[in-house]
């Protein structure tokens, strides 16, 4: 028997391994590249923001309603975060499963930060059993920094791990006869997670007890995990431009704390940041949440979290990447 009659034999039996794979459609990058480790095999992801966009002020175009009217799986942190979801959701993707990660059981989950200031006392972490955002459901981009749960969960490889987990579940009930690859795709996967932690935490090490401020309070979770020393934030709020008592106060920690650096966040112009250093000795840089600019795929969740890490390191001990 020929080669090419063995082939069209095995894949005849075997099929081609996508052919089944529920579509997936997550909201942000990082989600999606955890959703690409659980998938790997089987399918790929779709994403509705590229990474350079962000959900205070994203608005849906026509080919993201396509994606969401043919989602089966949907993947999403929640109102408080993807306010500008909630209407889609009800008239595109009654069909599909909604996977809303603030509400999943195990997360390690933070109240908002009262002020924006790192060294604000903040609420011991949630482990959460069901719903539990305590986000304001009135407004379709509500983002609220001042009450509810920080959506920012992803920026914690504990959480991560509960994610993958959780998107594993979802795609073995939606196909069941791949559940054993979604099932080790996640076991290997949670095994690389636990390794980039131990990985960031020595690379942080020698910077732990330097402060730092930041945009807008987005890094709790990143903070909190590895033990390091946000003094405080620009804005309160994204969608709410700090006025020039705010941009003072922040101007005046700087220099108490002796800050050596205040990140600005590429979704977001940097003329603040630099209006709040002037004078200062702290340096400009920048961190990204969402992960702009990385590939997209099971890799990217991995640069996200190194990246951040090695800006920080870099800029707090005062050298370039």
């Amino acid at each position: 028997m020929s080669f090419l009659s063995v082939l069209a034999i095995f894949l005849a039996v075997a099929g081609p391994a996508s052919a089944s794979a529920p579509k997936v459609v997550a909201t942000i990058p990082p989600l999606q590249s955890l959703a690409a480790i659980a998938m790997e095999g089987v399918g790929f992801p779709d994403v509705l923001l590229s990474g350079g966009e962000t959900p205070h002020s994203f608005a849906l175009r026509p080919s993201h309603s396509r994606m969401l009217s043919s989602a089966d799986i949907i993947i999403r942190i929640g109102d408080g975060f993807e306010g500008f979801l909630k209407k889609p959701l009800r008239s595109l993707a009654r069909r599909a499963t909604v996977l809303q990660l603030d509400s999943l059981a195990g997360l390690e989950l933070y109240a908002y930060r009262r002020t924006g200031g790192h060294d604000d006392k903040t609420e011991e972490p949630r482990h959460t059993g069901g719903h539990a955002s305590g986000h304001d459901h009135d407004h379709d981009h509500d983002h609220d920094h001042e009450q509810g749960i920080d959506p920012h969960l992803w920026l914690h490889t504990g959480n991560a791990i509960v994610v993958l987990r959780a998107i594993s579940a979802a795609l073995s009930k939606a196909d069941p006869e791949n559940a054993p690859i979604y099932q080790g795709n996640a076991a290997r996967g949670a095994i690389r997670l636990r390794a980039l932690k131990l990985e960031i935490d020595r690379m942080l090490s020698p910077v732990r007890e330097r402060p730092y401020f930041v945009f807008h309070d987005a890094w709790q979770y990143f903070d909190r995990e590895f033990s390091l020393r946000g003094g405080g934030s620009i804005a309160i709020s994204p969608e709410r431009k700090p006025g020039a008592r705010r941009l003072a106060e922040v101007r005046d920690s700087i220099r108490a704390t002796g800050a050596r650096c205040v990140f600005a966040e590429p979704q977001f112009p940097p003329a603040l940041v630099k209006t709040v250093i002037r004078g200062t000795a702290a340096r400009l840089a920048v961190l990204d949440p969402l992960g702009a600019g990385l590939a997209k795929g099971s890799g990217q969740y991995f640069q996200l979290m190194r990246s951040l890490a090695k800006d920080i390191s870099s800029c707090l001990k005062g050298t370039d990447r």
